[in-house]
């Protein structure tokens, strides 16, 4: 099954999110900042990144765009979370190189279809 790379600073919304998609079968890494985050995916080569936007030591604008400047994590997706809903803000994530978009609180629902439709696009699943 898919690998999934959380990369989320709070730890409550870490434990379920990952809790719920290891009940999905997926095999989930987490990283607690960007930084972190950027050498996981270096490391692990996940097939998809959760990016949370809002993150110590290095926030996740600049996470997306070391991930897509270095050409071994280039083609990862990268799905955007944030509890930023403001207009303007999802054209911002994907202007920094994510390839989708989650607001929090997650709709569990609707982030399963979104990390779907990537890997079936990737060609993963």
């Amino acid at each position: 099954m898919a690998r999934i790379l959380l990369v989320e600073d709070n730890e409550m919304i870490r434990d379920m999110l990952s809790e719920r998609l290891e009940r999905k079968g997926f095999e989930v890494y987490r990283a607690v900042d960007g930084a972190q985050g950027v050498e996981v995916a270096k490391s692990e080569s996940p097939d998809l990144v959760l990016l949370d936007m809002s993150l110590p030591v290095m926030d996740g604008w600049q996470a997306a765009r070391q991930l897509k400047a270095i050409p071994e994590t280039q083609p990862i997706p990268i799905i955007a979370l944030t509890a930023h809903a403001i207009a303007g803000d999802r054209e911002k994530t994907l202007a920094a190189g994510c390839d989708d978009y989650s607001t929090k609180p997650v709709d569990f629902p609707q982030l399963l279809v979104k990390i779907q439709a990537l890997l079936k696009k990737e060609r993963v699943i």
